[in-house]
């Protein structure tokens, strides 16, 4: 079954067609597609939290986190384009980066043990794909589709110390218009509380975090799809800028 589920998403991907949601049946099996199409996938960068706000969560219908990989093929450049025609339903939304400066593993990992851990956090913009038609889906459709990981933007690491990541403001532009505004505390009342669920969760199944891993703490807003000749801009205080450009 998981082997089946995982070949129809890599299936959509190749077609950049949308499918209807797989009927995955339990958060179990979601995750077991999740791990297919994982072994499947080139080096991996990291990984990604989804579904952390209350915004996203509403947006999406859902009401707890997941987490997902993050494919080392899919990052964008600082001021490469993204190719929208690669794309099925590509939506835009801002994070807040952690970089793992050291392995972090187990199953009692805090806020404050990711915070140590880092070596930095940066800005950054997830760019969203579901496979499923309209982005409709449940929540073991969604683990099994990878989080609807599409690719994702980076920006230069700063050190955490010293920046309360609950209080940093949050902007997301498209086109020089205001989309949303948010705080770090959008993410699980902090972004390290997401990371720190993510690698408890992860230890169930013998999973951590490793040095030089990339984090996506999970959108702090609801995502925005984006077109050719869109511009997404987002900035998060003490953090920085980053703009994309969509062709």
């Amino acid at each position: 079954m998981t082997q089946d589920f995982a070949a129809r998403l890599q299936k959509a991907v190749a077609d950049r067609t949308a499918i209807d949601a797989l009927g995955v049946p339990d958060l179990a099996t979601g995750y077991a597609v999740q791990r297919e199409l994982r072994t499947a996938a080139g080096p991996l960068a990291g990984w990604k939290l989804g579904v952390t706000s209350r915004a996203k969560q509403a947006q999406v219908g859902v009401t707890s986190p997941v987490y997902g990989f993050l494919e080392g093929a899919r990052a964008l450049d600082i001021g490469e384009p993204l190719d929208t025609s690669a794309l099925i339903q590509p939506r835009c939304e801002p994070e807040i980066v952690f970089v793992l400066g050291r392995d972090l593993a187990g199953p009692h990992v805090t806020a404050a043990d990711v915070i140590a851990a880092s070596s930095g956090v940066a800005v950054g913009i997830e760019v969203l794909d579901s496979r499923y038609r309209d982005y409709k889906f449940t929540m073991p459709d969604v683990v099994a589709d990878n989080t609807s990981a599409g690719r994702f933007l980076v920006g230069t690491p700063v050190p955490p110390t010293g920046i309360d990541l609950r209080l940093v403001g949050v902007v997301l532009e498209k086109n020089g218009e205001l989309v949303a505004t948010a705080s770090g505390a959008a993410s699980l009342g902090h972004p390290a509380a997401a990371v720190a669920w993510m690698v408890r969760t992860m230890a169930a199944d013998g999973d951590g975090l490793r040095a030089g891993d990339v984090v996506l703490s999970g959108g702090l807003t609801a995502a925005v799809p984006v077109a050719p000749g869109d511009v997404v801009v987002v900035s998060v205080d003490r953090l920085g800028t980053l703009e994309l450009a969509c062709h």
